[in-house]
């Protein structure tokens, strides 16, 4: 749940988030849509991927990054609890 907290506290990667809703995405082609360097966006890549919020599947030399629901469904279940 740390890694879930940790990656949504960044508003870039709350960006990137909302970009992969739309479809799967390379790295290259998220970069388009920041000004910031293509290895500041790999780090946030990896933190939303080490929290399980993307997938990554490689297809040839291109990584194709997508939304990952079931730890999003996980953490509403357990937020669902505290509802009285």
């Amino acid at each position: 749940m740390d890694k879930l907290f940790k990656a949504l506290n960044d508003q870039t990667r709350r960006d990137i988030l909302e970009l992969l809703k739309k479809r799967d995405m390379t790295a290259g082609e998220i970069a388009e849509h920041f000004n910031i360097s293509k290895p500041s966006i790999s780090h946030h890549l990896d933190i939303l991927k080490q929290a399980e919020l993307v997938d990554a599947d490689k297809q040839g030399q291109f990584i194709y990054y997508s939304l990952n629901t079931t730890v999003v469904d996980e953490f509403l279940k357990w937020l669902m609890k505290f509802k009285k």
